[in-house]
């Protein structure tokens, strides 16, 4: 889905702002939000095989045929629910020590991820589906997993540069099990979030591959 361009009467500060807010554009922007928060919603507890347009209408409160004009297709739908996906999670791992510790930032994102409701059961949901063939989520997911394997990659090989790498461990294959475990670790959390520590897992995990940073000096 390409991004509409911004509407320059209605930056911060500008006079016009409110009014232009009200506009045919805002109104055509708003309901595509609205759409897509509810195409979420609903490929989350049905995925996108059980997840039908009628069923996203009806909890905007529009028509299918009113959707339709806003998402011609269902594929087109999906994208957008997948891009708002990548809005609401990941940031950057760190790529050297400098930039901080790649073992915090991994916990704070499985946090955040837990906080946004919904949003692990789209992505649980939705990869299940893609191995199938046709699936229109099939590259995003493969995609993602690739770029998820080369971001943890570089991020283990800026850690084994600084000497925080612990002897033996492929900075490749290590990001490859980050992956899975990742992965696993919240699929066990959605059918069990009392009894699984996603984060403290994670964390578990990574502290018998990553040395400990020395304190710094006082």
């Amino acid at each position: 889905m390409t991004t509409e361009p911004a509407d320059p009467a209605a930056a911060p500060g500008s006079a016009d702002a409110p009014r232009a807010r009200r506009g045919p554009y805002a109104k055509s922007a708003e309901r595509r939000a609205a759409i897509v928060a509810a195409a979420f919603e609903v490929f989350a507890a049905h995925g996108y095989a059980g997840g039908s347009l009628q069923k996203v209408a009806d909890v905007v409160g529009m028509s299918q045929t009113s959707l339709l004009h806003y998402f011609p297709t269902k594929s087109h739908l999906l994208l957008a629910v997948l891009a708002r996906r990548d809005e609401v999670s990941a940031g950057p791992m760190p790529s050297t020590p400098a930039e901080g510790s790649m073992v915090e930032a991994v916990v704070r994102q499985a946090r955040a991820n837990e906080a946004v409701p919904g949003v692990i059961e789209l992505y649980a949901v939705l990869s299940g589906e893609a191995v199938t063939a046709g699936n229109p989520g099939r590259d995003y997911v493969s995609d993602r997993l690739a770029g998820l394997r080369r971001e943890f990659g570089d991020a283990f090989r800026g850690l084994g540069a600084a000497g925080l790498l612990r002897p033996g461990v492929d900075p490749d294959r290590a990001a490859t099990a980050l992956v899975a475990l990742w992965d696993g670790l919240q699929l066990q959390w959605l059918l069990a979030p009392d009894e699984v520590d996603v984060p403290g897992q994670l964390r578990d995990h990574l502290e018998l591959v990553v040395v400990p940073e020395a304190p710094a000096a006082s």
